[in-house]
C-alpha cells in the first residue's frame, strides 16, 4: 500500500505546475516569501523542518516564512501588502484555503479571496505561485486519496500563473506523512518541499543543482 502511495505522489509531481505559466528562473540567494497558514508555518514538525526551510535548502533561496496557523484566505488579504513591504521578495508562494474549507466557506468565495491576494502581489510587480490545497472529502479521507480543490487550477488558468498541483493532497493522503489529520510531519514537509521544488523547476523558476 505504501508503494502505491509513493507511486501516486510521483505521478502527481510530474503532472503539476502548468507549463503555460513559465517564469524566469531565480538564482540562489534570491529572496522568496512563503505566504500561508499552518502548513506554511510548519505545525506538526520541529522548527527548521517546515517546507519553506526545506525548500530553501534545496533551492539556495532565502525564504521568509509568513505562515500563520489558523489563517484564512479571507483574512490574509489584510496582511499581504505589509508582508511584501517587509520582505521585498522576488517571488511569492501562496498556500491558503484549507482553513476556509474547514469553516465551510463556499469555494467560489475562497477563490475570489485568493484572486485578491494574487492581484495585490502582482500590483507590486512580483510573480506569484499557488500551492493547491485539497478540498474536504469524506471519500478522499476514507480512501487516502484527497483531491485538490478545483479552484486552484481554475484560478491559475484565469490569471495565467503557475500552480503546484497534487503535492499537498498526496502528502495529506498518506498517514505515514502526517502529524495529525490536517498537518504533515517532518517527513511530510520534506516531501512537500521536494514536490514544490520539482514543479517550480518544471515551471522554469528553479534551476536545481
Amino acid at each position: 500500500m505504501r508503494s502505491l502511495r509513493l507511486l501516486l505522489l510521483a505521478v502527481l509531481l510530474l503532472a503539476g505546475c502548468h507549463d503555460s505559466a513559465r517564469l524566469a528562473s531565480l538564482p540562489p540567494g534570491s529572496r522568496v516569501l512563503a505566504f500561508g497558514d499552518s502548513i506554511t508555518f510548519g505545525s506538526g514538525a520541529a522548527p527548521g523542518e517546515d517546507y519553506p526551510a526545506r525548500l530553501a535548502a534545496i533551492s539556495g533561496w532565502q525564504i521568509d516564512n509568513a505562515g500563520i496557523p489558523g489563517d484564512t484566505a479571507e483574512a490574509a488579504q489584510a496582511r499581504i501588502r505589509a508582508a511584501l513591504g517587509e520582505t521585498r521578495p522576488a517571488l511569492v508562494i501562496v498556500e491558503l484555503g484549507g482553513n476556509d474549507f474547514l469553516r465551510r466557506r463556499p469555494e467560489k468565495a475562497v477563490k475570489e479571496d485568493l484572486r485578491a491576494i494574487v492581484a495585490a502581489i502582482r500590483q507590486s510587480g512580483i510573480p506569484v505561485v499557488l500551492v493547491a490545497v485539497p478540498k474536504l472529502s469524506l471519500i478522499g479521507v476514507a480512501t487516502s486519496r484527497l483531491p485538490d480543490s478545483t479552484i486552484y487550477a481554475e484560478l491559475a488558468r484565469e490569471e495565467k500563473l503557475p500552480v503546484v498541483e497534487g503535492v499537498l493532497a498526496a502528502v495529506l493522503s498518506d498517514p505515514a506523512l502526517k502529524a495529525d489529520p490536517i498537518h504533515p510531519n517532518a517527513s511530510g514537509y520534506r516531501k512537500l518541499a521536494e514536490g514544490v521544488a520539482e514543479q517550480l523547476s518544471r515551471a522554469g523558476l528553479l534551476k536545481k543543482p
